[in-house]
């Protein structure tokens, strides 16, 4: 699974450097202008690491890492990237909660060598699939929808990360019925891989009788839609 950055920078040719470079190296990459609008995408893709400047309207760099850091979310490394280069500054930075401090103006390749070394250190921290704020942690065996942890049965959770790891691929019930019950009688548990999706699009659909996540593809089973 790819690993998504979040790149929060109000330089525009900064940001769009970044962003290339990172691309080139086979990361999902997402952007913010400032610290507000970082929080609402950070919301929606739950990123593993965070490229964060520091002076930022609406929401400073520092005020956003604190954010972060009180949604406990540990896993989530996080680069401050600033033009601020004292050494109080930078003690300051890693003291909030960043993982490390790169200066302004910078080499794009160190920069990637920076994201590559913190990601060796927590990337393992970090194994998430996230399409369109949701987001499901095998490892850990959650499930956000954007701030919110849903509570899925074991069913339900196994049936969401099969979904998920094969998303806009119709999927029949006798696949699915094999994932999760490998050693059962198909013809008695038709009906339950129904009924576990109804319950599982009420817990992760804004409207379960007009579900744009799980579709049902008639005469053929389910698609889980890449929103």
């Amino acid at each position: 699974m790819r690993q998504t950055i979040l790149v929060v920078e109000d330089d525009k040719m900064i940001r769009e450097l970044v962003h290339i470079y990172l691309k080139k190296e086979g990361f999902h990459v997402v952007e913010a202008t400032d610290g507000e609008m970082a929080k609402d995408v950070f919301l929606t893709y739950h990123p593993c690491l965070i490229i964060l400047d520091l002076m930022l309207p609406k929401l400073s760099g520092e005020d956003f890492c604190t954010w972060v850091r009180e949604q406990e979310r540990n896993e989530v490394s996080i680069i401050m990237l600033s033009a601020k280069t004292s050494t109080t500054d930078k003690i300051n930075g890693l003291k909030i909660g960043a993982d490390d401090y790169v200066t302004k103006p910078f080499e794009p390749d160190e920069l990637v060598a920076h994201v590559e070394a913190v990601l060796r250190r927590t990337g393992q921290y970090c194994q998430k699939i996230t399409y369109g704020g949701l987001c499901i942690k095998p490892r850990k065996g959650e499930v956000m929808l954007f701030d919110k942890q849903l509570n899925l049965t074991k069913h339900e959770f196994n049936l969401l990360y099969y979904f998920m790891e094969n998303p806009n691929v119709v999927i029949s019930r006798e696949k699915l019925i094999q994932q999760l019950y490998p050693y059962a009688d198909k013809t008695v548990l038709d009906r339950t891989i129904d009924a576990h999706i109804k319950k599982l699009r009420r817990k992760i659909e804004d409207n379960p009788a007009s579900p744009k996540r799980i579709h049902t593809v008639r005469g053929m089973g389910y698609k889980f839609v890449d929103e």
